[in-house]
């Protein structure tokens, strides 16, 4: 999520910050998710 190199943009509107928190936000959800899943398949093959 850096910007300012290799012509994008250095100045995101508010709009544009809150829409890639959400993004980030969603992303990190499914991470744990994905996290969670493999803990339970780890603990039943255990």
């Amino acid at each position: 999520m850096t910007y300012g190199c290799c012509g994008e943009r250095s100045f995101l509107t508010k709009e544009e910050k809150i829409e890639m928190l959400k993004e980030y936000q969603e992303n990190l959800q499914k991470e744990a998710k994905g996290v969670a899943e493999r803990i339970k398949e780890l603990e039943k093959n255990h």
